[in-house]
């Protein structure tokens, strides 16, 4: 794929639409007849979610996911006509605009019925209008009704005047950890809640719990509905296993890295040996080296953590991050290429003829996932969406 010229700061982020699309069939293919509903949190996790929803909706894509009301707002703004879920529920004050934006809230608290009730009928919705998803506390001890208190959430589900109970949703905890106990455990205990509510009367249209990595390895939590997100983008966290204690990633599904975040030399400058380079003089060179300054510093989502630790591509080849990554700026000893001039296109993540660096090299440097790289990599990095 060919770089688009940039105008402005010369650091910019290429989101390949069509390789979003191929994920996004592969994983729908695979789970067929269950329905695939698309996690755009974070922005689409750093992809820019305006987009990547447009692109997944021409492609036949009626769920989606994001965390927050206003994430939900600003995809129906974008002309999302299709399911948008809450996931993370709304904050207090929202309900109206939950409403108003024909959003999906999660809820696991008695006070959410309540609040959406009084503002269903305040806009004067009919009865059982509004649906909301029950998120049920399997194991993750985060948000979610627990066990011991879903009779009463079930009873004050059924009092409900205008809202009614479309679906029922839990996490994995560790979905990755292919042969652990708790996973089937967590099964169970969902598939009992579910069974509580329909024995309360409660008929929900849609069960869903599977992540990406349930998606890959645990076809009994797939239900009416998945929810992929970073296999969307071309990711998954590597299959652990509790027996062996290795960690290996996933071939199931073919998926494609959907980003390559690029940049530009800006300046180059000779310099003798034993000549220190950037804050604190972290790195001295140890030859006359050339180093390449480049525009991307740890404002723009690259991690101080990849300083003196990191490469980049320049030319198809690895050049490694030299000194300390400052705001806005860091350098590259580039002194082993050949040739380079200011201008050079450097690819921060990404390939570059037979070279590639992904998230999950940031990733271990950083010792994080690639779900935190993503989704670092700020607002003021201009997006080019390509096909």
């Amino acid at each position: 794929m060919a770089s688009t010229p940039i105008t402005g700061r010369p650091t910019w982020v290429e989101i390949d639409l069509t390789g979003l699309r191929h994920n996004y069939s592969t994983i729908h293919d695979f789970v067929t007849p269950a329905s695939v509903c698309a996690v755009l949190k974070a922005d689409a996790y750093g992809h820019g979610a305006r987009d990547c929803a447009l692109a997944l909706q021409k492609d036949g894509c009626k769920w989606f996911a994001v965390a927050s009301t206003e994430e939900g707002m600003d995809l129906r703004k974008a002309g999302i006509t299709g399911r948008i879920l809450l996931l993370s529920g709304f904050w207090r004050g929202e309900e109206e605009s939950v409403i108003e934006h024909t959003l999906t809230p999660s809820v696991w608290e008695p006070s959410q019925i309540e609040k959406l009730n009084v503002a269903a009928e305040k806009l004067d919705k009919a009865p059982e209008s509004v649906a909301v998803h029950l998120e049920i506390d399997t194991g993750m001890t985060r948000t979610g009704v627990s066990i011991s208190q879903l009779e009463d959430m079930a009873h004050v589900l059924k009092n409900s005047h205008c809202l009614t109970l479309e679906g029922v949703f839990s996490h994995f905890a560790s979905a990755e950890v292919v042969d652990s106990p708790d996973g089937e455990k967590q099964i169970a205990r969902f598939d009992d809640a579910v069974a509580t509510l329909r024995a309360a009367g409660l008929e929900p249209s849609w069960l869903h719990m599977a992540n990406s990595a349930a998606v890959a390895c645990r076809e009994r939590s797939w239900y009416d509905l998945v929810r992929p997100g970073i296999s969307l983008y071309g990711y998954y966290l590597p299959f652990l296993s509790v027996v062996s204690g290795h960690s290996e990633a996933t071939s199931e599904l073919p998926v494609v890295p959907v980003l390559r975040w690029k940049t530009r030399i800006i300046a180059l400058r000779r310099v003798p040996a034993r000549t220190a380079v950037g804050y604190n003089g972290s790195f001295h060179t140890q030859r006359d080296s050339i180093l390449a300054t480049v525009p991307c510093g740890y404002a723009d989502g690259l991690s101080r953590q990849l300083s003196n630790h990191a490469h980049m591509l320049v030319r198809g080849k690895r050049v490694p991050i030299a000194g300390m990554v400052s705001m806005d700026l860091c350098m590259l000893d580039v002194t082993a290429l050949d040739s380079v001039d200011i201008g050079d296109v450097v690819t921060i993540i990404g390939d570059d003829g037979n070279e590639k660096i992904t998230a999950w090299e940031h990733a271990a440097h950083m010792q994080s996932i690639p779900y935190e790289v993503l989704t670092a990599i700020s607002k003021r990095v201009k997006r080019v969406y390509m096909e």
